[in-house]
């Protein structure tokens, strides 16, 4: 079913926002900054963000209309947030003006970066008052990182080349038929976990013993998988080059909009949850600063989040969304305590501190 994302007015963007350049989000934010009016507006501000239905959904969710609303024109770097990353820290540690105003980012790779120092505290802003607990990064002070949706890498696959029904575990896609017809991440990303558990091992081993994941994927190795990013996935269904991928379900999602007849499950060993938030590098000028902090605290409303999210078929930090009416009730959108039961979540910790070696391994046996 396609979903069309529904414009905002300027009227819900001014309510939603606590009322952009008010006296009241200029005492809100200001804190112990000491800001005796509404600053200098930038012409624009640039965001990080991901390609594809990625980056529309954001656009027409939160940064046309926060262009609307204040006049600053938001320019979207599609710089991968792996390659970003280290242009950021650079600028940190040089004293310069960091390369983007606000970066849309994993969790994961967000909280390396205030571990290191080098993301803005958002504490502030005023709209995190009517998030849910999600929207809280943990294993850090504060919030240098806003969390702003959840997500699932589930099991997506073409029904018609799983006639007896949707698969049931992982280890259904070592059968030979599927040689050169499955794709994965380049880096692994959403599969270490499932494949973790798929190769006999068990979630506690992580991240202490994972021979049984990369047993697992030295398997899938052999199935000559194709290696992509987020648009990849989606073009790689509409072209009709794969059968099945571990993907985040909007991927799939955006092929099936388009007419092709694509389905996702969660298979036996699970699905990997994880989060996506917005941050903003340190050493902005003051002003730039305070609109940048003005942009991520729109994202944060439920009129902002019911559009942008819509968009991406994923659940926000805010209560109250509508679901899309083709997620009703899908494994790719928990909302309830018993929608999480098959999903994998490991602590942000470990995953800061071992997620770039997972990588490195996973790209050696690919590579191999």
């Amino acid at each position: 079913m396609t979903h069309t994302p529904r414009p905002l007015s300027r009227r819900a963007i001014l309510r939603g926002g606590a009322a952009f350049g008010g006296a009241a989000l200029i005492s809100s934010l200001s804190g112990g900054r000491a800001l005796a009016a509404e600053p200098e507006k930038p012409a624009e501000l640039i965001v990080r963000a991901w390609g594809g239905s990625w980056v529309e959904a954001l656009k027409a969710g939160v940064s046309d209309p926060f262009t609307a609303a204040t006049g600053i024109t938001i320019r979207h770097d599609l710089t991968e947030d792996n390659e970003i990353q280290p242009k950021v820290w650079a600028a940190a540690a040089q004293g310069r003006v960091p390369p983007i105003h606000i970066n849309w980012d994993t969790t994961t790779n967000a909280t390396k970066s205030a571990l290191r120092g080098v993301a803005e505290d958002l504490s502030d802003l005023s709209n995190l008052a009517g998030t849910t607990d999600l929207a809280k990064p943990v294993g850090v002070e504060g919030y240098p990182i806003v969390n702003t949706y959840g997500y699932v890498y589930v099991l997506a696959y073409r029904p018609e080349a799983f006639p007896d029904g949707a698969p049931k575990s992982w280890t259904e896609l070592l059968d030979p038929k599927f040689k050169g017809r499955i794709a994965l991440y380049n880096d692994g990303i959403g599969f270490h976990f499932p494949a973790q558990v798929a190769g006999g091992g068990t979630l506690e081993d992580i991240p202490g013993n994972m021979d049984a994941c990369w047993a697992f994927v030295e398997k899938m190795k052999a199935q000559e998988p194709l290696l992509g990013e987020d648009p990849d996935f989606t073009t790689w269904f509409q072209n009709g080059e794969i059968d099945a991928a571990c993907t985040i379900s909007t991927n799939a999602r955006e092929a099936r909009k388009n007419g092709v007849n694509i389905a996702w499950t969660v298979p036996v060993e699970g699905a990997k949850f994880d989060t996506d938030g917005l941050w903003i590098p340190v050493g902005l000028p003051e002003n730039e600063l305070y609109w940048a902090k003005q942009y991520i605290n729109f994202a944060l409303t439920k009129e902002a989040q019911q559009v942008w999210l819509d968009g991406l078929g994923l659940p926000g930090v805010v209560p109250g969304l509508t679901p899309p009416a083709d997620l009703v009730g899908d494994a790719s959108y928990p909302t309830q305590p018993a929608d999480f039961e098959r999903l994998i979540r490991v602590s942000a910790q470990v995953q800061v501190e071992n997620e770039s070696d997972w990588f490195g391994k996973f790209k050696a046996i690919m590579q191999g």
